[in-house]
């Protein structure tokens, strides 16, 4: 660790200002589940490495391209070994993202996934958001300080031009592992001031925060959360509809991204 006032923390702004003032080359776009990635692996025709970059034996797959002047690198998570599923969670989407941003050296991280939403808030089946800002709601740690920690709260990196040029809704996103919300949860989203839910951003944030690169979520409601169906039961019902909808989105984002700095999003 480098000690006070030598001078570190200046060049350290300086490199990021001047980061910030190349265009994006290389992005990293981390979708937890096969259903919602494949649409936007063949929209760009990415493929699949033959041999992984990543450490032998863990389930992560990485689709890989690229489209105009931009090098698209698709992280899948993966099936789960043991049961065969999609492995969704904040574990695998850290383990995953550290692996990636290692890997890659990415300029950009775009978190893409379905989402509940709050239709207290203003959400709406099909709604895209951009997340203004991510937070855990189940990591409740109640001693001083702690407590901070455990909410994790993060900015998302602020893209403006981003959000009114494709004419996104912006709300703040919550993330826990549970697919339904118990009462300990609910009060902890309401403390969020969340207006989408998920299993990965907050995780995402973390790992791209430690590591200093910026990333954005771009999240798709497939499940109203205070509405009156059984979340399970309307997520699975709008899946293949709301992951269409998704996949048009994360190609606009893309699209819009290309060509373009950082400090122009």
């Amino acid at each position: 660790m480098a000690p006070h006032g030598d001078g570190s923390g200046a060049a350290e702004e300086t490199a990021a200002a001047g980061a910030e003032e190349r265009p994006v080359s290389t992005v990293v776009v981390v979708i937890a589940m096969q259903t919602e990635a494949l649409p936007v692996v063949n929209r760009f025709q990415l493929v699949e490495d033959r041999e992984s970059l990543f450490p032998k034996g863990v389930p992560w797959v990485r689709y890989h391209g690229t489209y105009k002047d931009l090098n698209i690198n698709l992280i899948w998570p993966g099936k789960d070994p043991s049961f065969g599923v999609d492995s969704v969670g904040t574990i695998s989407a850290s383990l995953v993202t550290y692996a990636s941003v290692q890997a890659l050296q990415p300029d950009l991280i775009i978190n893409a996934g379905t989402a509940g939403g709050f239709k207290a808030k203003g959400a709406s089946i099909s709604d895209v958001f951009l997340a203004s800002e991510v937070a855990f709601h189940d990591r409740r740690i109640p001693i001083p300080v702690f407590d901070l920690y455990g909410v994790g709260l993060r900015q998302a990196f602020s893209t403006p031009n981003l959000v009114k040029e494709l004419n996104l809704k912006v709300g703040k996103l919550s993330t826990g592992d549970s697919l339904d919300m118990s009462q300990h949860d609910e009060a902890s989203i309401f403390a969020n001031d969340a207006t989408i839910k998920d299993m990965e951003g907050a995780a995402v944030a973390y790992v791209a925060d430690i590591l200093k690169v910026p990333a954005i979520f771009v999240k798709a409601v497939t499940d109203i959360v205070d509405g009156d169906k059984p979340t399970a039961e309307e997520f699975l019902q709008n899946l293949a509809a709301v992951t269409a909808t998704l996949d048009q989105t994360v190609s606009q984002v893309v699209e819009f991204i290309n060509g373009k700095c950082l400090s122009e999003l």
